[in-house]
């Protein structure tokens, strides 16, 4: 399966496939039986495995990632700045989490050529994006179905997932067992 990695073209399809998506989710709220999890990660290790996200970088122009007090901490110190300097100059209090932060601008203030210019004190929602490695999937698909129009990798993994999921309930609904 082709991999797709064209910004334009994944916001084009996110846009076309919206309802299929959200019936997808509400179909994977529902599924019983399958670990979802490991067939997401297998795909996610696969996806990624070609994609470079320096390339890309959409996350950090569309995406406000969530900074607890522990990643101020460390990005703080991080930059040689005070607590207090860096939240005045960088942070904003968050409208969705309590005792959380965002960056203040989209794209990120520390975006530069595809690269994050403080990336060994980034904060842990960056280190774990898209997230698709993390356990319990299903909790997450709110986000993944926001990420899907921004991330080639979320993009790639739903897509992927619909055929694996799709195709293997076709299979034993029509045949009555398992694929090979």
């Amino acid at each position: 399966m082709k991999i797709e990695t064209n910004l334009e073209t994944i916001k084009s399809i996110g846009k076309e496939k919206e309802e299929e998506n959200w019936k997808f989710r509400s179909y994977l709220k529902d599924l019983h039986g399958v670990d979802l999890d490991a067939i997401v990660q297998k795909l996610y290790a696969d996806v990624s495995s070609h994609i470079d996200c320096t390339q890309c970088a959409n996350c950090c122009r569309a995406m406000y990632p969530s900074l607890d007090e522990e990643d101020v901490v460390a990005f703080s110190s991080h930059m040689n700045k005070s607590i207090e300097e860096f939240i005045t100059e960088y942070l904003i209090e968050s409208n969705e989490e309590k005792n959380k932060y965002n960056f203040n601008s989209v794209p990120c203030p520390f975006l530069a050529e595809n690269k994050c210019t403080h990336y060994a004190g980034r904060p842990k929602d960056c280190k774990s994006y898209p997230h698709l490695q993390k356990e319990n999937f299903t909790f997450r698909l709110m986000s993944v179905i926001e990420n899907y129009s921004i991330c080639p990798i979320v993009f790639n993994v739903y897509e992927r997932l619909k055929t694996e999921i799709w195709r293997k309930l076709m299979y034993e609904n029509i045949i009555g067992g398992s694929p090979a």
